[in-house]
């Protein structure tokens, strides 16, 4: 039985998009999984779709943070900035896709008969806009409160876990329970880029391996990779990236206080 009402799917039109009232989310991302697919590779996927390459691995990443399974599987160093292919679960969202756009007349039935209602948390997840550059979809594992505050930890894919400090008068808008189903949102610029775990007050301290780093002319982009798959993106300063001397397959943790992070649910 699904756990989200005919209000919570919005309606599909076609061409397909998502739409709430009148605000309509943009299928792009979809298009750009399918055109992994077909291609092979993100820089093939970008030049089919009119996205720019940088523009295309954020979408990406953005995209294996919000699913509940790593979608995109990137593999260093081959023509054309590497390649990349789709998880089994990849596969399964993209044709899924392809099959609402096929049936929309058909979009209750379609869910029934191939029992994909579970999907929709990740497609929301994946079309849904928001200035932090980080955003993980996952699973309240505990909520702990206090007088005023409450600690909220999110389980996300591969184990990996994410604590929050929120108010309590948060926890009890979004009726917050162990088990629910949330989003974690963090801006890139909270995040403190060491090579290794340090003493600190911050609560988390995420650890895994450089995906990439991207410099500027003012700022680095620095995309860590942990141990689950969920790949946390700092910016940090062009002195800072010089003087950390980071580069992909080193070490390196991200640092985020537990008040940095911002909690959020479906409606």
């Amino acid at each position: 039985m699904s756990i989200y009402s005919e209000r919570d799917f919005g309606e599909f039109v076609l061409p397909l998009a998502l739409k709430f009232g009148d605000q309509e989310i943009s299928n792009r991302r979809m298009k750009l999984l399918e055109a992994v697919h077909q291609t092979g590779s993100i820089s093939g996927a970008a030049k089919a779709i009119g996205m720019t390459y940088k523009a295309a691995w954020d979408a990406i990443d953005a995209i294996n943070n919000r699913a509940a399974k790593p979608v995109v599987v990137s593999q260093h160093g081959g023509a054309g900035g590497g390649g990349a292919v789709l998880s089994e679960y990849g596969e399964e969202l993209i044709t899924a896709f392809s099959k609402l756009e096929a049936m929309q007349q058909e979009l209750t039935t379609l869910f029934e008969r191939h029992q994909i209602e579970h999907l929709t948390h990740d497609l929301r997840s994946i079309l849904m806009k928001t200035s932090a550059r980080n955003t993980f979809s996952g699973t309240i594992k505990s909520l702990t409160k206090g007088a005023v505050n409450s600690e909220v930890v999110l389980g996300l894919q591969g184990n990996d876990e994410i604590t929050a400090i929120i108010t309590n008068g948060s926890v009890e808008n979004m009726e917050l329970a162990v088990g629910k189903p949330a989003f974690a949102m963090i801006k890139a610029s909270f995040i403190i880029v060491s090579p290794e775990p340090m003493s600190t007050s911050a609560r988390n301290q995420l650890c895994g391996v450089v995906e990439r780093v991207t410099d500027g002319s003012v700022n680095a982009e620095v995309v860590i990779k942990l141990a689950g798959g969920n790949l946390v993106t700092a910016t940090i300063t062009e002195g800072s990236a010089h003087s950390l001397e980071l580069k992909a397959g080193d070490k390196a943790c991200a640092i985020i206080k537990a008040s940095h992070v911002i909690i959020g649910v479906d409606n």
